[in-house]
């Protein structure tokens, strides 16, 4: 048998060469670059394996010409060194990629607010990209959809649900529930809340969530202590409960302000768990190193950035247009912070 030819050499392999090296037609290796559910698994194999020998890749700009997308998908995101919004962009980007499409990304402040989102929005609509997805907070933005080009097709990776758009989120108030049902559990009966900024739906989500199981439990939610998501705002507040002998378990907004809170109470000689149990949320890849390690929420928020891209994607191809939303429920993880009160 002889064995196909090979892409002359001097040029880049093309298309046809990947066909005549697979045995088949140039349309059935255009339909497996596209994804196209026709083909066979064998077919699919030879091509792809042809694919790899010869280095083929993708002519961007001629599939541009024909389909008249870029293959490119802007990205707003926060320009906040935070686990939450990291790990978010790092799905988007994964699945994007995963789906042939490169990401061009714009970086905003919390300083800048919607003036800073939409500024952003208007960049990446001047790069010519396929579509948007919004990873930046957009709590003081519910207006976002009528800020957008009409022709741009948007979806949000956001901290919940975006008024006329769709949306992939993690479900704060069901994880936040979860930790304040997890110590009263425990036996425990003063159970306090350190929030995070009061102007961020995650953070309003996840005070809502410890303050549904406290109700449920028959006891009035006490006071919230003011945060953020930094460990010093723990920290802080960790010297004031020190002080009161009452607490017996506190819900942390997020792992940094748990991790603050750690520190001021082992300064103060109130030991955790035997004194006074502690929950986080994030989960972030340190937390089951703290000391002690950190009982905390699980968020999939690489999921909850690769279902944005699904959404997205869905509004290029014109196979939906509704305001979809997808919902990422969260998981608690159990460790040593916590004990019976």
């Amino acid at each position: 048998m002889t064995e196909p030819a090979p892409a002359r050499a001097g040029r880049a392999p093309v298309m046809t060469d990947v066909a005549r090296r697979a045995g088949v037609s140039h349309q059935t290796v255009s339909r497996v670059l596209n994804g196209h559910p026709s083909v066979r698994p064998e077919t699919l194999e030879r091509v792809r394996r042809a694919i790899d020998d010869l280095g083929y890749r993708r002519n961007r700009t001629a599939r541009a010409l024909v389909t008249r997308r870029t293959l490119t998908i802007g990205v707003v995101a926060s320009g906040a060194p935070l686990f939450g919004p990291s790990s978010t962009l790092h799905g988007v980007e994964r699945a994007a990629h995963a789906a042939g499409y490169a990401t061009i990304l714009s970086t905003t402040s919390d300083a800048e607010g919607r003036d800073g989102v939409l500024a952003g929005v208007a960049r990446l609509a001047d790069r010519g990209v396929d579509g948007l997805v919004v990873t930046a907070p957009v709590h003081d933005l519910p207006d976002l959809a009528d800020h957008l080009p009409p022709d741009l097709p948007t979806a949000c990776a956001a901290g919940g649900p975006v008024p006329d758009l769709p949306s992939a989120y993690v479900d704060h108030r069901a994880g936040a529930r979860a930790a304040a049902e997890h110590l009263l559990g425990l036996g425990h009966r003063e159970v306090r809340h350190v929030g995070g900024p009061p102007d961020w739906w995650e953070a309003t989500e996840r005070r809502r969530g410890w303050a549904d199981a406290l109700g449920a439990a028959g006891l009035e939610p006490g006071p919230v202590l003011p945060g953020g998501w930094e460990a010093a705002q723990g920290y802080e507040a960790g010297l004031a409960l020190a002080d009161d002998g009452a607490v017996t378990a506190v819900v942390a907004a997020n792992d940094q302000l748990a991790l603050g809170l750690l520190r001021a109470l082992r300064e103060r000689g109130v030991d955790v768990p035997g004194r006074m149990s502690v929950t986080g949320f994030d989960d972030v890849p340190e937390s089951g190193y703290y000391s002690p390690p950190l009982t905390t929420v699980h968020q999939d928020l690489a999921r909850v950035g690769g279902l944005a891209v699904e959404l997205l994607l869905a509004r290029v191809a014109g196979t939906t247009a509704g305001p979809d939303h997808r919902v990422v429920t969260p998981e608690l993880v159990v460790r040593a912070s916590t004990a019976p009160a």
